[in-house]
């Protein structure tokens, strides 16, 4: 686990270009030689596949060339350990769109760091972010359940901007920062608590 911190001599880029290719050529440089693990775009869903090979990587697929998609998938990968890396999707079940109340409790369970993570590397890419339930069609037992969910992901947040994040999250956060000029991400007020609540600020 490691400090959040931003180098100081970064300057402010007012736009940045989103391309995920990017992602893929930067996810490369800070982890390939230590992982042996690429990032790759295209997917029809996103999927984790680690190698049955010694000569071959471990690929992290994402959906079509989705910017936000790429994160994500980084983003799980960050806080995977070296077990959950072993297997494929980290050993996840995944039950689509139309989940039961329980099962949705379920999901976001093990939603809420990952996203916690994406949201804080969007915020060092200057990208936009959005929580997601990833469940349209399905019921909720009672009315503000999504609501518990997206307090439980900004609570993770602050979690990690008043603490540490886990290293790999930490570099890429780092690397993100610098490559899309973002000066003191976590200063972004856009993307406050209040904010991503859809609350008013004062």
């Amino acid at each position: 686990m490691t400090s959040l911190q931003v180098a100081p001599q970064l300057t402010s880029q007012p736009t940045p270009i989103h391309r995920s290719v990017d992602l893929e050529t930067l996810f490369k440089q800070c982890f390939y030689n230590d992982y042996k693990t690429l990032l790759i775009g295209g997917a029809d869903e996103p999927l984790y596949r680690p190698t049955t090979s010694v000569d071959k990587p471990h690929c992290l697929f994402y959906r079509a060339d989705y910017f936000a998609s790429a994160l994500h998938e980084i983003a799980h990968w960050c806080i995977a350990g070296v077990e959950r890396r072993q297997q494929e999707d980290w050993g996840y079940w995944y039950c689509p769109d139309g989940r039961s109340p329980e099962q949705q409790r379920a999901f976001e369970s093990v939603e809420v760091k990952p996203q916690a993570v994406e949201w804080i590397l969007s915020l060092a890419a200057g990208a936009p972010f959005r929580i997601s339930s990833d469940n349209l069609l399905g019921s909720c037992d009672k009315a503000g359940e999504g609501d518990a969910f997206t307090n439980a992901v900004a609570a993770q947040v602050q979690c990690y901007r008043q603490g540490a994040l886990p290293s790999r999250a930490h570099q890429f956060f780092l690397a993100l920062s610098e490559r899309y000029g973002i000066v003191e991400p976590l200063a972004d007020r856009r993307y406050s608590l209040d904010a991503l609540q859809g609350r008013k600020q004062q």
